[in-house]
């Protein structure tokens, strides 16, 4: 197997045994179910109250520039832990490194719907996967031509590994809490 082969397949697994079946099912209210008062997440246009509201089209993603980002950060839903992932993760490499059309944050159509943000996730992994595959060992060792990555291609392959690996699992917690919501007081010790 290839140097990329393996990076790819590193990520395939975890997405094929891991975090692609954990999704499956995913209802509208998990996909907006806010665990606790003031979390981020895609809503309606214009409904936001987050310091910026990133989105062109019917939903929008709660956002903050870093000098308005509130301390501590808020806790986030899965529709925007997924946002997150589509295009700030996979989509904008994807654009810059293999070809893809140019994502952009504030001009993305968010996803209104559970089925709607996992056929956007579907499409931007597969897409990503398949340029991973084709990288040359050259084109690991290097900086990418475009894009504004200036580091060995192999870094940014494993920084996205490592993205989609750690949000996979934040999000996948927010199922099992979500699921397990039964209005119990916490024990305290």
């Amino acid at each position: 197997m290839t140097r990329s082969g393996r990076l790819a397949e590193q990520l395939d697994w975890y997405w094929r045994k891991n975090l692609r079946p954990r999704l499956n099912g995913l209802t509208d209210e998990e996909y907006f179910w806010e665990p606790v008062r003031g979390c981020w997440s895609i809503r309606p246009h214009g409904t936001s109250d987050a310091p910026i509201s990133e989105g062109s089209g019917k939903w929008t993603m709660d956002s903050a520039s870093p000098d308005t980002m509130p301390a501590p950060p808020p806790v986030t839903t899965i529709a925007w832990r997924l946002a997150h992932i589509i295009v700030s993760c996979l989509g904008y490499r994807v654009g810059w490194h293999f070809g893809g059309q140019d994502i952009d944050s504030r001009t993305f159509a968010y996803a209104g719907t559970a089925d709607e943000a996992l056929e956007q996730l579907d499409e931007m992994y597969g897409r990503w996967n398949s340029g991973v595959r084709e990288l040359s060992d050259a084109d690991l060792e290097n900086p990418p031509p475009v894009g504004p990555e200036r580091r060995p291609m192999e870094g940014i392959v494993l920084h996205v590994n490592r993205e989609l690996i750690h949000h996979g699992a934040e999000i996948s917690l927010l199922r099992d809490l979500y699921r397990r919501q039964d209005g119990a007081v916490p024990r305290r010790i």
